[in-house]
């Protein structure tokens, strides 16, 4: 029978990428994925690029990360950054581990249309990336991040491309609205695997996770999990896993609680 921990991913970051000068968080961090993966008890990693970081060719990087359950690595990173030569190198280094299992598409749609529509790729970029998915005889999934207030936009074409859309709520406020983003959602991707993502810190507002906004969306991740409403948990970040942060250690309390229950 499943357990709890096995729908659990880490979002993982260079050490030291979030910055105080940038988020307000403390600094520096000296946690690598790996290591904040073993700190927080979570078998699953996303690797994501920040800044230019990592840089390929990835096979050092990869290294310590052959032993987690599964993992899944940027072809579109923070920022919405893409670049085909590394979206290349990221397939190449699907070779290499057989727990790799999909791509990430981090920060992919826009609020308003550009030139390429809402996506930081086309809908046709998005469709040839789909037939370079199948690699060492297996099919990778496409994942791609989708914050609440992006719910009204009409990315529906877009979406039903992906396999795994993350939900993620940019302001710790809007997580008061959790069961109705969550229908919408349900609504707008129907045939897309959903996951929750769960800031450890408040980005939006550059302070500290009120502890009773991560326990409610925690509690309610659990019970969309044990309804199968929901296929994953995802924790952000790895990169800062170190700083003494109390929302930090309370999720790892959190998880160390709940994590082998059977789902």
């Amino acid at each position: 029978m499943p357990r709890i921990r096995e729908k659990l991913w880490i979002w993982g970051q260079e050490a030291g990428c979030h910055t105080a000068a940038e988020w307000g968080v403390p600094e520096p961090s000296r946690m690598t994925p790996a290591e904040g993966a073993f700190y927080m008890g979570i078998p699953n990693v996303i690797i994501v690029g920040y800044g230019g970081k990592p840089a390929p060719p990835f096979h050092q990087y990869a290294l310590p990360l052959h032993p987690m359950k599964n993992l899944v690595w940027s072809v579109v990173g923070a920022g919405g950054v893409t670049d085909a030569t590394e979206r290349a190198e990221v397939l190449k280094l699907a070779d290499e581990l057989p727990n790799m299992t999909g791509v990430m598409m981090d920060d992919f749609f826009h609020d308003e249309p550009g030139p390429k529509g809402y996506g930081a790729l086309t809908l046709d970029e998005l469709r040839d990336l789909r037939t370079q998915l199948t690699v060492d005889g297996r099919t990778l999934d496409l994942w791609v991040v989708l914050y609440d207030r992006q719910l009204r936009l009409p990315l529906g074409d877009y979406l039903a491309l992906c396999d795994k859309v993350t939900l993620w709520f940019w302001r710790a406020a809007e997580l008061e609205h959790l069961e109705q983003s969550l229908e919408s959602l349900e609504a707008l991707a129907p045939s897309c695997g959903k996951v929750l993502g769960c800031y450890m810190y408040d980005y939006g507002e550059k302070r500290p996770m009120p502890l009773d906004l991560l326990e409610h969306e925690c509690q309610t991740g659990l019970r969309w999990l044990r309804q199968g409403r929901i296929e994953a948990m995802i924790f952000l970040a790895t990169c800062i896993c170190d700083l003494d942060l109390e929302a930090v250690e309370w999720a790892r309390r959190w998880i160390a609680k709940v994590a082998d229950e059977a789902l």
